[in-house]
């Protein structure tokens, strides 16, 4: 299975990055490099996950998570942060704004298609093509 995914990121390499591992397992990616541009992305047109930055200038990636889950046809789209904050509390807290899963930077290239994936996976209860490069 093909995934459509939304990646709001603001860092050009992180962008580059996240793009080139996806692309290379056959999903597609549209990018925002905001928090408001990712919202008009996302209510643009239908995707299967969104992938989202928690450090974003001007409208922090709580906010956007909050602002999609507010949204009716948002509400059952899974939400991955793909972020720095590795604090004691912030996986909770990145939670509590709304994203379903939360992975750290920097990101395997090894694991993370497979990562994200899975979150898809968990979420919709459908079965995606094994797309595991190396181990969890």
């Amino acid at each position: 299975m093909n995934l459509s995914i939304l990646l709001i990121e603001d860092n050009e390499q992180n962008r580059y990055l996240t793009t080139f591992l996806l692309n290379q397992f056959g999903h597609s990616v549209i990018s925002a490099c905001d928090g408001p541009s990712g919202i008009a992305a996302a209510l643009e047109q239908p995707f299967d996950l969104i992938l989202l930055d928690i450090q974003l200038p001007g409208m922090d990636g709580y906010e956007v998570a909050r602002t999609l889950r507010a949204t009716p046809s948002m509400r059952n789209i899974p939400i991955i942060a793909v972020t720095s904050y590795a604090m004691v509390g912030d996986r909770e807290s990145i939670l509590e704004a709304g994203c379903d899963g939360y992975l750290e930077k920097p990101i395997d290239p090894e694991t993370f298609v497979a990562d994200i994936t899975s979150y898809f996976t968990n979420k919709t209860g459908e079965t995606t093509n094994d797309t595991r490069v190396g181990s969890r």
